[in-house]
């Protein structure tokens, strides 16, 4: 899977190292990701700070800095935030959860929650995408991704560390009425096969949101 956790403070610093090395560079292998967050930078560049949610190793913070923007990072594993900084010594990355975020109302030009949502249970997606909404500015963006389907994995290894990790897996249609159901406003959704030999063997959606 791609992106860490909102599920305990510890779910991904086992293996935080392993998963940088593994996905700190794999933009360099994506490029419908790459042209999705060009656009999305040239989309909230006039808005403001714009945050990289559930950062893991910070690459997506990282590709939208380069693009020009304001850019920083926010993951619940204190073991990412720490890899994050070594990674991108210029840049923000500090601690928090989605669900409860360290900032202020209307702060943010946009968010970038890529493969990080896939850990929220679907009972709280809802209150979840209304705390993202709470964060950002009025007109403000939310470019998500995640896996296409219906199923629940379950981790208790990975890459032979001890984890603790639950990925549910959504349809387009579903996460769009959650996004409906937060106020949000939808504006694209996309869709595309996996990258064989570079990703979770699985269909992925993005969709980008804009706060009403």
């Amino acid at each position: 899977m791609d992106q860490p956790t909102t599920q305990q403070p510890t779910g991904y610093d086992p293996i935080a190292e392993e998963y940088a090395e593994k996905f700190f560079h794999e933009l360099e292998h994506k490029p419908f990701d790459r042209e999705l967050l060009t656009h999305f930078a040239e989309l909230v560049r006039a808005l403001g700070p714009v945050c990289d949610l559930g950062c893991g190793p910070g690459q997506i913070a990282r590709y939208l800095h380069d693009q020009g923007l304001d850019a920083f990072g926010v993951d619940l594993s204190p073991a990412m935030i720490e890899v994050a900084r070594r990674l991108s010594p210029g840049l923000r990355f500090e601690q928090g959860d989605m669900r409860a975020l360290p900032a202020a109302d209307a702060a943010w030009g946009g968010i970038a929650a890529f493969y990080s949502l896939i850990h929220i249970p679907r009972q709280s997606m809802v209150a979840t995408l209304q705390e993202l909404r709470r964060v950002l500015r009025p007109g403000g963006l939310l470019l998500l991704s995640f896996h296409v389907g219906h199923e629940v994995i379950h981790l208790d290894e990975w890459w032979d560390k001890p984890v603790s990790l639950d990925f549910y897996f959504f349809r387009p249609s579903q996460m769009k009425g959650y996004l409906r159901r937060a106020g949000f406003d939808i504006q694209e959704i996309l869709e595309r096969a996996p990258y064989e030999g570079v990703e979770y063997p699985s269909r992925r959606c993005y969709i980008t949101a804009r706060k009403v």
